[in-house]
């Protein structure tokens, strides 16, 4: 009996070992992302225009922000002493939109304050119009993206049933996997591209907010800098004709 017993336990032994193992299959990125056909293409597309375009308004915007902390305290020795010119100039030499903004409130030195006060706010919408060319774009990708992806998920569904209909009673998982790849690979493409364009276009747009109210401060010191000008030459005036 225990010779039996140990007969069986090889048997069973003998059949486990004989059993091959299953191969792990993986891919790799760049494989898998193959899988979702020519959609990818298109996402890819996508991706590479929306990283250019945060890219060159990341660059844009940054330099927009940077400017000089004693340039408004320069600007104002240079009105006080008179050197309209001088101060001009130091506005050129910058080439930001705030010193082009200040500038233009200079040019207009001399004129009433409610026609200085409308060319700046005119120079200010140019200025950021300016900056948010190219954000509908990347937000057209945003919401776009997902819905190339989606496209893709009921393209991948359509070619699965197709496959199982045409496959009748010799239905086999492989028939389905074409089509499963594409539906996931190409949503899941979907959704990275507008996830990050999103990120992206929000972040710029916050930028631009925080530039626009850089704007609007230093407007509201030259104003203040050329109503002091201007009460100070009517005081000289005043005090002339006496």
């Amino acid at each position: 009996m225990l010779f039996s017993i140990l007969q069986i336990a090889g048997d069973a032994g003998t059949s486990v070992a004989a059993v091959p193992q299953q191969e792990v299959v993986s891919y790799s990125l760049l494989e898998m992302a193959a899988k979702g056909g020519w959609l990818m293409l298109v996402l890819l597309a996508l991706s590479i225009v929306a990283i250019y375009l945060f890219g060159k308004k990341w660059w844009m915007i940054r330099k927009a922000g940077t400017i000089d902390r004693n340039f408004m305290k320069d600007v104002n020795e240079m009105i006080h002493d008179g050197k309209i010119k001088s101060a001009e100039e130091l506005c050129r030499r910058y080439d930001t939109p705030i010193s082009r903004l200040v500038g233009k409130g200079i040019e207009k030195a001399g004129h009433p304050l409610g026609d200085i006060q409308t060319s700046l706010e005119n120079t200010a919408n140019i200025e950021v119009a300016s900056l948010e060319k190219g954000l509908p774009m990347l937000a057209t990708i945003a919401g776009g993206a997902p819905m190339i992806g989606f496209l893709g998920t009921v393209m991948g569904m359509i070619q699965a049933f197709f496959n199982m209909a045409n496959a009748g009673n010799n239905i086999d998982i492989t028939l389905l996997s074409g089509g499963i790849y594409t539906a996931m690979v190409t949503t899941v493409g979907g959704l990275i591209v507008g996830i990050l364009a999103y990120f992206g276009y929000n972040y710029l747009t916050s930028r631009i907010s925080d530039l626009t109210l850089m704007m609007e401060s230093y407007s509201i010191a030259l104003m203040d800098i050329l109503g002091e000008q201007a009460q100070a030459g009517k005081t000289g005036e005043a005090e002339r004709t006496k």
